[in-house]
């Protein structure tokens, strides 16, 4: 029996779903520059947090992230079209090969799928019912529930824990690479996700056991 970890924010869901309300705000020269900033510091901020034993929410992460990008592009944005970003972070779009790939695997029986995210559970749930997934999960695990963030060892742990799983028969499944790395240094198995030529896995740490670039690739693996 195979377990699957599928990470949620920038595997399952796109993470730059919002960049059309940026070209709208800012310009459609800045939209891109200033989404891939405030996906990189709110995965910092996350991180950080992490470390210092000071965790909030990952929402708190985007907000303040979003803030951080606000003085670093010197961009005017007004409280309605803050909100709205940080709304539109709540409804991002799924990725187009996600439900097919998870309709089919779903109907196997040696597998089991589960979601590990560093959203909120409310958070994530409302997500996966926007977007018509949440049907194929057997649940969603919260990194809420012990208040560290991943690549933390203790996430990958409390995800074994809670689905009565052994590393060796798990599998980690990201479009992160800082998350790959992350299972794949606590033994887990991992499959990278990489949708685009520009991704780049680090030079150090795990590796994954498999790279693919699409989900559609996914259920040959098992």
């Amino acid at each position: 029996m195979a377990t699957l970890a599928f990470d949620v924010y920038g595997t399952l869901i796109n993470t730059y779903g919002m960049v059309d309300l940026l070209q709208r705000y800012i310009g459609e020269d800045k939209a891109m520059p200033f989404a891939t900033l405030w996906r990189d510091k709110q995965l910092e901020y996350s991180f950080r947090r992490s470390m210092m034993n000071q965790y909030e929410p990952f929402y708190t992460c985007t907000s303040n992230a979003l803030d951080y990008c606000i003085e670093a592009f010197g961009v005017n944005i007004t409280r309605d079209q803050h909100f709205s970003l940080i709304k539109r972070y709540q409804t991002l779009p799924a990725y187009k090969d996600v439900m097919p790939c998870l309709s089919s695997i779903s109907e196997r029986s040696d597998i089991k799928i589960y979601a590990l995210t560093n959203g909120p559970l409310e958070d994530v749930e409302r997500l996966f019912e926007d977007v018509a997934i949440n049907q194929y999960f057997k649940d969603i695990i919260s990194v809420d529930e012990i208040q560290k963030y991943k690549p933390d060892p203790m996430v990958y742990q409390h995800f074994l824990d809670r689905t009565n799983a052994r590393a060796t028969d798990s599998w980690l499944i990201s479009g992160n690479a800082f998350d790959v790395i992350g299972a794949s240094s606590y033994g887990m198995n991992s499959i990278w996700i990489k949708r685009t030529d520009q991704q780049q896995m680090d030079p150090w740490g795990g590796r994954p056991t498999h790279t693919i670039q699409s989900m559609s690739e996914l259920e040959a693996l098992f």
